[in-house]
């Protein structure tokens, strides 16, 4: 009932940070044009896929608690790591083309209404800190929900920049600071964009997660007794919460079924509480010819 009721709560807390971005995606866009300021407009367009990334998010996050069928057996455990890899993927690109219209406005300063830049930026940085608050906590365990909150978190950073560098031309006429800030917003997308998109694009593509040993792994298990080798091994991350071992193991004689499910829970043990391995899969093998390398290309 918990677990239910917290994805209400998810679903209900994403809808709302809709709403808020974009009201202010509508504003800024509005507000930029009117102005002349690039730095508004460019943080009006990461609003804009701050919402895109939370309709993704949203739905991505109704289809991974659907049940599994006999057609898809893993259900859409997978639909919020193909959302944090498309929000990660959006902000690189985007953030690649603020560079280059940074660099064109540095080169061609205009001047800009400062106001209004100033205005929408305080307007900017309430709604996107509102959005932070109510993500904050589902953050923490969902990489989907993480991607959302690392799109709303820099850009409240980047409309606090935009309010910075609006006071800057009001009270000094430093138009040429819209560009620097434009600039250094598109750096910061990149940065964090790239994190994300690096740890989505390995489950995606079932690499060993970073923090598995598989080497120790081996030693640990093969070290038990009546197992002679552990081979044809694969380690991969579903999602946030499961991360799969599947393995063959020789065993040193032909033993009893009641002996290998006693030596599967050992491994079972020494692979959750060690590695955080929670779904394992173990084929018993004795004097059979197969391939015994420990990686086999299937």
């Amino acid at each position: 009932m918990n677990h239910h009721h917290s994805h209400k709560q998810s679903q209900k807390n994403l809808v709302l940070s809709i709403i808020i971005n974009l009201v202010i995606t509508i504003a800024q866009v509005v507000g930029g044009f009117i102005s002349g300021s690039l730095a508004l407009l460019s943080d009006a367009l990461h609003n804009f896929t701050d919402v895109v990334a939370l309709v993704v998010s949203y739905v991505a996050h109704k289809f991974s608690i659907k049940s599994a069928t006999f057609d898809r057996t893993f259900g859409y455990k997978r639909a919020e790591v193909i959302a944090a890899f498309v929000n990660s993927a959006s902000l690189i690109i985007i953030a690649i083309i603020l560079i280059k219209e940074a660099v064109l406005s540095f080169l061609n300063p205009k001047e800009i209404i400062s106001d209004l830049v100033i205005w929408l930026a305080v307007l900017a940085i309430v709604g996107n800190g509102i959005s932070v608050l109510l993500l904050a906590k589902d953050k923490k365990n969902n990489m989907n929900i993480e991607s959302a909150y690392q799109h709303l978190f820099s850009d409240m950073l980047g409309s606090i920049a935009v309010l910075v560098g609006g006071l800057l031309m009001k009270f000094y006429g430093y138009f040429w600071i819209d560009s620097v800030l434009t600039f250094a917003i598109a750096l910061y997308l990149i940065i964090i964009g790239y994190q994300l998109f690096k740890e989505s694009f390995t489950v995606l593509m079932l690499f060993t997660p970073n923090h598995i040993d598989v080497d120790k792994i081996l030693q640990r298990v093969n070290d038990l007794p009546l197992v002679k080798h552990m081979h044809h091994v694969h380690i991969w991350q579903l999602n946030e919460h499961e991360l799969h071992l599947e393995a063959e193991i020789d065993f040193e004689k032909d033993i009893t079924l009641s002996q290998f499910e006693d030596i599967l829970e050992s491994i079972e043990r020494i692979l959750k509480d060690e590695y955080g391995i929670n779904h394992i899969t173990i084929q018993p093998e004795f004097n059979k010819s197969d391939n015994k390398n420990i990686i086999v290309q299937d």
